[in-house]
Parts: C-alpha cells; sequence; structure tokens
C-alpha cells in the first residue's frame, strides 16, 4: 500500500462554504457597443470568435483570439466589437455566496483576461458549453449554468497553479507549504488553532510560518483566521443562524466571545452590522 501523503484539495474547503452560482444571460453574436454596469454580481464572459475591445476604469483591452473575461466583483465594463459582424461570446452573472465579503472573490484582481488556450483541460468543456449555448434544445438553460460553474473552478485552478495572483489567500493556496495549512483553516476553522499547530501542519519553523505567511497571504495567521470566522459567521447570520449556534461553528466559545471578536474585526456588532446589509 502507498503511504505517501493524500494531496490536498486547495479550493475545496472554500467551494463548499462559499458557493459560486452562474447565470447564462447572453450567448451568440454582440455587436457594437454594449455596456454592462454594475448589478452587484461578478461575470464571465467567453469570447468565441472577435475581435473585442474591452474597456473599465481608464483602461483598454483589445481581444484578438478566443477568450476569457473575468471580473470576479462587480466592474461597470463596456465591449466594442464589429457593428454588423460582432463578436460571438457566453455570458454569465456569478453570484458567489457571500457576497463582498465572499474569500475567494477578495483574493482576485478585477480583472482577468487569459486566451482559452492557456486552459487546456478546460476546452473540452469549453466545446460543449459553446456548443450548447448556441442551441436552442432543451434544458440548454441549466447544462450552460452548470458548464459555467466548471469551467470557473477550472480557472480558479490555473490561477493557483500559474502564479499569476501574487498576494492574498489564493497566493498562499498556490504555495505548496502554506497551502497545507490555509486549507486546514478553511476545512476545519473551529479547531483552537494556534501558530504552533498552523506551522506543524505547514511543516515549517514557527518563525519561518508567520514570515512567509505574511508576506504571501499579506496579513499575519490570526489575523487572517479571525478574519476567516468572521467571514463564516456574517454569512451564517445572513442564513438567519443564531449566534449561540455560529460561536460553536467559527470556533469561539460562547455568543458573547463571538460578539467581541466581530467587533474588534468588523467594528460592529453582530447584530448592528446584520441591519446594515
Amino acid at each position: 500500500m502507498d503511504g505517501s501523503a493524500a494531496p490536498v484539495d486547495r479550493l475545496q474547503g472554500l467551494l463548499q462554504r462559499f458557493s459560486v452560482s452562474a447565470r447564462m444571460f447572453h450567448s451568440g453574436p454582440l455587436c457594437g457597443i454594449n455596456h454592462f454596469d454594475d448589478n452587484g454580481l461578478g461575470q464571465l464572459h467567453l469570447v468565441r470568435r472577435g475581435p473585442l475591445t474591452v474597456r473599465h476604469a481608464g483602461e483598454e483591452h483589445l481581444v484578438q483570439e478566443p477568450s476569457l473575461l473575468f471580473y470576479p466583483r462587480p466592474l461597470p465594463h463596456r465591449f466594442i466589437a464589429d457593428a454588423s459582424t460582432g463578436a460571438d461570446m457566453a455570458c454569465a452573472n456569478l453570484d458567489f455566496g457571500g457576497g463582498a465579503t465572499n474569500p475567494i472573490t477578495r483574493a482576485l484582481p478585477a480583472f482577468v483576461q487569459l486566451p482559452l488556450s492557456a486552459l487546456p483541460s478546460a476546452l473540452p468543456v469549453l466545446d460543449l458549453l459553446f456548443d450548447e449555448a448556441f442551441a436552442r434544445r432543451c434544458g440548454r438553460q441549466v447544462l450552460v449554468d452548470r458548464l459555467f460553474d466548471a469551467v470557473l473552478v477550472l480557472l480558479l485552478r490555473h490561477l493557483l497553479d500559474s502564479g499569476l495572483v501574487q498576494s492574498g489567500p489564493l497566493a498562499g493556496l498556490g504555495h505548496p507549504q502554506l497551502a497545507k495549512a490555509l486549507t486546514a483553516m478553511h476545512e476545519a476553522p473551529a479547531t483552537a488553532w494556534t501558530l504552533e499547530s498552523l506551522a506543524a501542519v505547514a511543516g515549517m519553523s514557527r518563525s519561518r510560518f508567520a514570515q512567509v505567511f505574511a508576506d504571501r497571504v499579506g496579513t499575519p495567521p490570526s489575523a487572517y483566521l479571525a478574519g476567516y470566522r468572521i467571514t463564516l459567521a456574517q454569512d451564517a447570520l445572513r442564513r438567519g443562524d443564531k449566534l449561540e449556534r455560529i460561536a460553536q461553528q467559527v470556533g469561539y466559545g460562547s455568543a458573547a466571545a463571538l460578539s467581541r471578536a466581530f467587533a474588534s474585526v468588523c467594528g460592529l456588532s453582530p447584530r448592528q452590522w446584520l441591519k446594515s446589509v
């Protein structure tokens, strides 16, 4: 029997706790000038045929080959294509669980542009997605939405493996040793993690772990864990869970202890925060 350790699934814990759902809203040619306003959601655009000019936040990008355009957070943007031939596209809104507090969306750049050829593992999925999106078969919407979900997971995997994200939690998940500690926190947030126990999970010395974690993720391990627990608590509050139950789920011994930690991170009590959202 092979005694080697099982590989760490760096995304499982996050995706289980903070789901994402896609909903296609356009497929086919996109002609002329099209504006996409802030609708409170992220967006994923797949360009099957261009060319296409993309403008947002004072920037301009030219798309000349089949490409993926990813906005993990709301950002108004404009697409400019030939007025007669247009650009063939499939576009979806992305609803990340937890909204603006979702640790995945917070960890990503505001915009990602990739040629589809950079995602070879996704090409069979993309071929099926385009085929279904541009057809009019029964069950098309449900199937295409699920295929968009699959493309997003493959994209996140690519961003982890490629090193395109240089800082934040996804950058940490791209580090072979830090990934073990981050995944442990994501999968078991109620555990009484200490710097020593997290360093042991990572297979690093205490001082080295603290330094590399802060440099790569951008915050000390204790601050990251506290912020992650509060993000989970916020998500549970939105669902109507009781504070005492949430406290047990995210690693605090009582509702009072959670309230103190919550106020320390957010500047508001859980009740005040819930009224403000």
